[in-house]
């Protein structure tokens, strides 16, 4: 019984992850060095009081790292986040007041390199991470 609810929760992740498997990982972190870092940091550290808004209402950017919450996050808000930016990607999940900085890379990245440099973020963290963010995911 043991290995039959392993063998689902493997088909489960590896099914519900799919956007996110196979990706050039390389690629993701040099594009992630060229367009992200300067934001959320080398290191995916994020920047300084991330959780609290500055001065214009607007949250600093957030770490990318397992502290903070890109994991919690299914593949789906990530990509749109990215690509749209966060006030685009939020008004369309009924989140339309979000004061967000981070801005559209639609013009700048391609999708599949918008994929790339998430799967390169997802390869950072912890397996636990990854399990729990693969599990936000809808099955395809």
């Amino acid at each position: 019984m043991r290995i039959v609810a392993i063998l689902i929760v493997s088909a489960t992740t590896a099914f519900a992850d799919h956007e996110l498997e196979g990706r050039n990982i390389v690629e993701g972190g040099t594009l992630y060095a060229e367009n992200c870092a300067s934001c959320h940091g080398a290191k995916l550290e994020g920047q300084p009081n991330w959780q609290s808004p500055d001065a214009n209402g607007v949250l600093p950017a957030p770490p990318h790292d397992e502290t903070g919450h890109t994991w919690h996050h299914d593949n789906a808000l990530l990509f749109e986040y990215t690509k749209f930016g966060g006030k685009a990607a939020l008004a369309t999940r009924g989140i339309p007041d979000f004061n967000s900085g981070m801005p559209a890379f639609e013009d700048v990245i391609t999708d599949d390199g918008i994929w790339d440099i998430l799967a390169y973020i997802r390869s950072t963290w912890p397996e636990h991470a990854q399990q729990a963010q693969a599990s936000r995911n809808p099955p395809h």
